[in-house]
């Protein structure tokens, strides 16, 4: 009797053990989908920082140019105090931009933690 008991208790064994493995497979290609997510966000966020950035410089040296020579004979030293009361409010607007999104943080493998909360409070209902 004991040798029938035996190989069930093998199989439940190996079809548990199976189920806790792809359990972690999946959780770990969730994991890895989260991460190129994020590489992804990460890129096309820097991408677009660099550009509107250069952009940015490109049309505030223009318009500081445009600006000295357009009041050069009269009032050339407001027109250069303008441009870098410009230039300095730019760069605070850009750096508080910049610290909101950095105190904002990333939401990487919130997805996975989810998942995995989800699995514990099943197991502790399954205990129950």
């Amino acid at each position: 009797m004991s040798e029938k008991r035996r190989p069930r208790l093998a199989d439940s064994l190996r079809g548990f053990l199976d189920h806790g493995l792809e359990t972690a497979q999946t959780r770990l290609e969730l994991l890895a989908l989260e991460v190129q997510e994020e590489k992804l966000r990460l890129s096309g966020l820097l991408l677009n920082i660099v550009v509107s950035a250069l952009l940015l410089a490109f049309g505030i040296v223009f318009l500081l140019v445009f600006l000295t020579v357009l009041f050069w004979e009269e009032h050339r030293l407001l027109a250069l105090g303008i441009a870098t009361a410009v230039c300095i409010g730019a760069a605070l607007l850009t750096a508080s931009n910049a610290a909101r999104e950095i105190r904002r943080g990333s939401r990487l493998f919130a997805s996975s933690l989810a998942e995995l909360a989800r699995d514990r409070a099943a197991l502790r209902r399954d205990d129950e």
